[in-house]
């Protein structure tokens, strides 16, 4: 029996039809559990959230890095570029 929205795009779907009429979703697709839940790569019970973020966002871990260098090359070509003018 499909349900009464569609998981997928949230269109009404009727009581007897095999699949979403916006969409075409259907228990192959997307309205059975392991259809909507197995490509998503969400986490399962176990996943330790505290510990994710903790990881994740710890002080001083996201540095940028490869930028600083860049501004000083283009600082430097600026001042070569601008002395060749001045010389010439």
């Amino acid at each position: 029996m499909p349900p009464e929205t569609c998981p997928n795009c949230g269109a009404d779907v009727p009581p007897h039809a095999t699949t979403c009429p916006e969409c075409g979703a259907d228990e192959q697709t997307g309205w059975s559990e392991q259809a909507r839940v197995d490509h998503l790569g969400l986490p399962d019970e176990e996943f330790d959230y505290q510990d994710f973020v903790g990881r994740e966002l710890e002080p001083g871990k996201h540095k940028p890095y490869g930028v600083k260098w860049l501004w000083w090359a283009v600082a430097l070509l600026l001042v070569v570029v601008l002395l060749a003018w001045w010389l010439r």
